[in-house]
């Protein structure tokens, strides 16, 4: 009896880590679970949310669960939460039931070492929850019974399916949890008959690669033998042959020049290789109607939702065949429907969860305000343009600007702007200036070379044209996206670059375009996520001159789709031409944008090309100079804890979120003064989304962390560092130490008073001169007898720097 008191109070003294080796691993094995194959232990399944403090960033913490079971590699079946013995048997199962739902896993369990705590949502026995011994864990196929059971796959042929293996190419790349997600609901649906599938991830979370996992495991399978992959632009069918699906090799062809050869079994096209427009001509033809078991259509958004568009031809055709739906945005309007035809996205992941994830760049927002923008601009009486043509006597505004009317100044002024934020960050982080059509961001070019002429000078290629009709801005668009190359930097565009561009070093994406459309925001907004950390693209930058950053507050953006299009029984079809929008093109073979001619005596239509941008407008622009046109105001706007723009003041969110924290200015200081590491309340506020840096460059005055937050939150007199460092020496407080342990406590206040109070408090300070001049970090813990007193000088210390605050 003495013994096993001992026992359980030596196992209170165990670490989390010896609970999981001494303990929860032996259960495991015992219960049949094989160590190499089915248990991964400690598993990061984000990357931490990157924050933006100033121009530098820093993560914030990673999910991470003890232990992932696996049926097969990247099929998940159940999670354990560990705790230390301390803790009861079930105090991890609300942990584990969280990081469950993210991870699309059935069975969780909480363990103390003890024994385990079970959710079981099958309910298998009759109960969700209950108490098992070390002894009672379910074996891998108790397991799976209950997976099968939680997903309905109900016959072997759909078990058969939703166990074909990943491809593993041997590099050591796994699908993100996200992506394991997708792939598994979508080959699960499959398997049990579903033959229309949607599914929504944002730009930059790979929906290629999920795309080549799903095709893959259903060709391995042979449960689809011949595969369709359909885009609408040259560029995307080059990344996808050259990217992911070149694991195809031989098995797989690109549809060129309306040429079909039978003999493959995956396909990537075009939908204009596949047609003429003409029924007799129409290249698809040529093939079966039951030629394809699958059938991808990426960026699904722009064509294949359209009911009459010249995707849907194609998919009507192959109509037999599963059609899976790729997108970042869906498209819902009240003509056009995805989920109409596809039905409601199987697995959603946002832009908002990618950010959280730290799997996408964050943004900051620079807001600038025009004169001419914000209060219109009337000519004067008789005013001409520089064409010698009247201008026409209104108000023109920021609607007008550039399609309407051109002011030359205003195009300068834009140009100036981009360029001073360029030199204050970095004049090489390449740019994209989204324009209003081609003749702006012709104009949009010279005014940026013009400010930028030094550059210039070293290589003409500093700023390109980038449109449809640029040949030579085209065949540099590789260049411009290619981390590896230094020019083109500055981007000057209309509609070629909002969408299947992978700029994965973008930091700045300038908006001088009234963009209206959500789906061509979305995808604007898309050509800065990806994040590059080799070459330091962890953030980017927003600059917009139109207020078109509005839409960011709009539910749609980071929403789930909502059907806005009523169906009725009969319902008419409206006329192609009636319903052609910007960024949904009817282009030719070679993506190349089809331009109509107009009936006789009819007025000529805008011409547009290649990826949408237009060439010429109907009505005649005035282009005018002698404008005085100037910034009014311009405002920085950060991302709070939930991935929303901070729309009022910095310094109000700050208050706002620290007094939801802490209720009064003695609960703060007591949390303050109680805390082993101050750092770590610092994290726990920027996880609130209250980033200090950008604070202090909002208030305008350097002060501690500290006081920051008492002077902000609760209105206290704020002191510099400096001015707490002195009170310190004032009071004598070091006499009590050794000669060389008072020295380095002196460095440890000089180095916060030069930099703040979480340096100090890392270990890696003592390597960092002037400390590294007293010896080795362990000689140094050794002149204050031991690491432990040496941290509890430094929380006397730091006691010191805030005391007599209230």
């Amino acid at each position: 009896m003495k013994n096993k008191r001992e026992h359980m109070i030596l196992k209170k003294e165990l670490s989390e880590r010896d609970i999981c080796t001494k303990y929860i691993q032996p259960a495991l094995e015992k219960a049949g679970w094989n160590p190499l194959t089915q248990i991964r232990e400690e598993v990061t399944f984000t990357d931490g949310r990157i924050y933006v403090k100033g121009n530098l960033t820093s993560r914030g913490k990673r999910k991470r669960a003890d232990y992932i079971l696996y049926y097969k590699p990247n099929i998940p079946i159940a999670i354990i939460e560990a705790k230390s013995n301390k803790f009861s048997v079930n105090a991890g199962i609300q942990q584990g039931l969280n990081y469950a739902e993210i991870l699309d896993i059935p069975s969780v369990y909480s363990s103390n070492g003890d024994g385990f705590y079970e959710h079981d949502p099958t309910c298998s026995d009759g109960n969700v929850e209950k108490e098992l011994s070390l002894d009672e864990f379910p074996s891998p196929e108790i397991l799976w019974q209950r997976y099968k059971k939680y997903k309905g796959i109900t016959t072997p042929e759909q078990e058969r399916i939703t166990t074909q293996d990943y491809f593993f190419d041997g590099s050591g790349r796994t699908p993100r949890y996200y992506q394991t997600n997708a792939i598994n609901r979508t080959v699960e649906a499959i398997a049990k008959g579903q033959n229309r599938i949607l599914l929504t991830m944002a730009t930059g979370t790979g929906k290629t690669y999920t795309a080549f996992q799903i095709i893959h495991r259903l060709w391995k399978s042979k449960t689809k033998k011949r595969i369709l992959f359909l885009a609408d632009r040259n560029a995307l069918i080059d990344q996808t042959k050259r990217g992911d699906f070149r694991h195809f090799k031989d098995k797989m062809t690109v549809i060129k020049n309306k040429k079909i050869d039978k003999s493959y079994e995956i396909y990537l096209a075009l939908y204009q290789g596949l047609t003429n427009y003409d029924e007799d001509k129409d290249a698809y033809r040529k093939f079966s109607r039951d030629f394809f078991d699958l059938i991808v259509i990426d960026e699904c958004h722009r064509g294949s939702a359209r009911e009459d568009s010249a995707w849907r031809e194609i998919l009507k055709y192959f109509n037999s065949a599963t059609h899976i739906g790729l997108t970042a945005t869906p498209r819902e309007t009240e003509t056009i429907s995805s989920t109409e035809y596809f039905g409601d996205p199987i697995y959603t992941y946002s832009l908002k969860q990618g950010i959280q994830d730290g799997f996408l760049a964050p943004y900051k927002v620079l807001r600038v305000g025009l004169n001419v923008d914000l209060e219109g601009w009337r000519p004067e009486q008789g005013k001409t343009d520089k064409q010698g043509l009247l201008v026409d006597d209104r108000i023109y505004n920021r609607k007008d600007f550039d399609k309407n009317l051109v002011i030359d100044e205003r195009t300068e002024a834009v140009a100036r702007k981009v360029t001073q934020f360029l030199k204050k960050t970095n004049r090489f982080d390449k740019t994209i200036i989204f324009c209003i059509d081609i003749d702006h961001a012709q104009r949009m070019r010279t005014a940026i070379a013009n400010e930028n002429s030094d550059l210039m000078a070293q290589n003409s290629k500093f700023v390109m044209q980038i449109t449809g009709d640029n040949e030579e801005g085209k065949m540099e668009l590789d260049n411009f996206i290619n981390p590896e190359e230094k020019y083109p930097v500055i981007a000057t565009t209309s509609k070629l670059m909002t969408t299947g561009i992978d700029a994965q070093t973008c930091k700045l994406i300038v908006l001088d375009s009234n963009i209206a459309s959500m789906t061509e925001f979305k995808q604007i907004i898309g050509r800065g996520t990806r994040i590059n950390e080799e070459f330091g693209k962890t953030f980017f930058t927003i600059m917009d001159f139109r207020s078109v950053t509005d839409l960011f507050a709009d539910p749609d953006f980071d929403g789930d789709p909502v059907r806005v299009k009523e169906l009725t029984e009969d319902e008419e079809f409206e006329s192609f031409d009636d319903e052609i929008e910007s960024d949904e093109l009817i282009t030719d073979e070679e993506g190349e944008e089809i331009v109509f001619d107009p009936p006789p005596n009819q007025e000529q239509p805008p011409e547009i090309i290649g990826g949408g941008d237009i060439i010429n407008e109907p009505r005649a622009k005035y282009y005018v100079n002698g404008v005085n046109v100037a910034v009014l105001n311009e405002r920085i706007q950060y991302m709070d804890g939930n991935g929303k723009l901070i729309t009022g003041s910095l310094k109000d969110y700050t208050k706002q979120k620290v007094r939801e924290q802490y209720q009064s200015l003695d609960d703060f200081l007591n949390k303050w003064n109680q805390a082993d590491k101050k750092h770590a309340i610092i994290e726990e506020l920027t996880e609130q989304g209250i980033v200090f840096e950008n604070l202090k460059e909002a208030i305008n005055k350097e002060m501690d962390i500290f006081d920051l937050i008492c002077h902000t939150a609760f209105d206290q007199p704020p002191l510099t560092r400096a001015e707490r460092a002195n009170n310190v020496k004032k009071r004598d407080y070091f006499t009590k130490y050794g000669e060389q342990a008072r020295k380095v406590l002196e460095a440890l206040l000089d180095k916060y008073a030069d930099e703040g109070i979480e340096n100090i408090e890392d270990m890696k300070i003592l390597r960092v001169n002037p400390l590294d001049q007293f010896g080795s970090p362990v000689e140094i813990v050794e002149l204050f007898g031991g690491k432990m007193q040496y941290l509890k000088a430094l929380a006397e210390l730091e006691y010191e720097i805030y005391r007599n605050v209230a």
